[in-house]
Parts: C-alpha cells; structure tokens; sequence
C-alpha cells in the first residue's frame, strides 16, 4: 500500500507483502503501465481507481468461490 496512507492499515499486518504484490498483478492485467521505481503519483486517479476496484472485485469473487465450495474463511475481528 502507499507509504503516504495512514487511514488504510491492514487487518492482517503480515499480508502487506502479498497484497504489494496484488497490487502490481492486477495494474498490469489492467495494461497499466507502472514506471520504473514503483512511483504511481503521475498516474491519472481514475487509473489508480480503476486498479483498486478490480482488487476488490478480485477479492469479493474468491471470498464467494470459498463459499460456494463450502468453506468460509475467517473473519476478523476488527478493533478501532
């Protein structure tokens, strides 16, 4: 996640490698160009959006697959 979010904190700290990586999967099966360093604050926010939408709907599509097959993930238990 950007360095410069500080309402956006993970649940789970220890996914922020795995969701890195999330990130740059879907920009580029989104035809997105990222420039060399990993820098995105050039990119047009509707690009940006666009990549943390398609994340969402990644997420949403494998959390119904896991219930159509019958198990459930986790839920945690958020504290604010």
């Amino acid at each position: 996640m950007a360095l410069g979010q500080k309402r956006n904190t993970l649940i789970f700290p220890q996914a922020a490698a795995a969701m890195e990586q999330f990130k740059w999967e879907t920009a580029r099966e989104l035809g997105v160009q990222v420039p060399q360093g990993g820098y995105m604050g050039d990119i047009p926010s509707r690009v940006n959006g666009a990549i943390g939408g398609n994340m969402v709907r990644k997420m949403i599509a494998a959390y119904e697959q896991s219930l159509a097959a019958g198990s459930q993930p986790p839920t945690p238990q958020v504290t604010r």
